[in-house]
């Protein structure tokens, strides 16, 4: 029988350009000092090492692209590397910090579109939201629903395993339950009135007041503003009942219901 290989040609398609939503955890850098940040990572990434383990992250600038801040994106790299934390790109550095990185093998990357306005269309424009998806974008298989007048995103089936719903620069209320190897994240709190076996992670920009709220606790891991529990330490506290989870100093509290 002849290999499919074979029947292969110069134009035969090989590949697809797709747009897609991926979890990308985010380093804030709040200094230079490569050397204190080493140290720091240990620390954090000791509350959860499989969470971390070869996960990519984006290394967020912002609060150190001063004009003339010196950063060793070489260092840097190796550090991260030397973690078994992947750096896929920098963002929000200055002109002079983009080209030290890109020198060094790390892209960088835009930040996301602006968030969706509420404010109502003019009365003469079709209302088109179907039309306007970015193409080649994963299908959602969830259905949903948006709350009038609110970011707040409401998914009315089950989560199924391999699913990541975000809502955006707002609440995610699901509805159903939540299958083991799902994910959620949301800029403001997350509601699940259901069984939550997935992974949770609130206030994904840095919202320290989000909070959780489930009928049964029996998460993989949930996240608050980036701080982390994993299912080994969240069965001590709470498991198979109804909580809030909410951050305080820093901490994750969790809350019978």
């Amino acid at each position: 029988m002849q290999s499919d290989l074979c029947l292969l040609t110069e134009t035969t398609p090989m590949f697809q350009l797709k747009g897609g939503l991926y979890t990308l955890s985010s380093i804030q850098l709040l200094g230079t000092q490569l050397a204190l940040l080493d140290k720091q990572l240990d620390a954090k990434i000791e509350q959860a090492p499989k969470f971390f383990h070869n996960a990519p992250v984006v290394v967020d600038l912002q609060k150190i692209n001063q004009p003339g801040t010196y950063l060793n994106f070489k260092q840097l790299k190796e550090i991260l590397i030397s973690k078994h934390l992947i750096p896929v790109g920098i963002k929000s550095g200055n002109a002079d910090q983009q080209r030290e990185a890109i020198a060094c093998g790390l892209p960088i990357l835009q930040e996301g579109p602006p968030k969706k306005s509420n404010a109502p269309e003019p009365a003469n424009q079709s209302s088109t939201h179907s039309a306007k998806e970015e193409p080649n974008s994963s299908p959602s298989l969830e259905t949903e629903t948006d709350v009038q007048g609110s970011n707040t995103r409401v998914i009315t089936e089950p989560v199924r395993s391999g699913q990541q719903i975000y809502a955006r620069g707002g609440d995610l209320i699901v509805l159903g339950s939540v299958s083991q190897g799902s994910e959620l994240l949301a800029d403001g709190h997350i509601h699940v009135y259901g069984p939550l076996r997935g992974r949770a992670l609130a206030g994904v920009t840095g919202d320290t007041h989000a909070q959780i709220f489930c009928q049964s606790l029996e998460a993989e891991l949930i996240s608050i503003a980036g701080h982390y529990k994993m299912s080994e330490d969240i069965e001590k506290i709470a498991w198979l009942i109804p909580v809030n989870i909410s951050l305080d100093k820093g901490r994750l509290h969790i809350r019978e219901l």
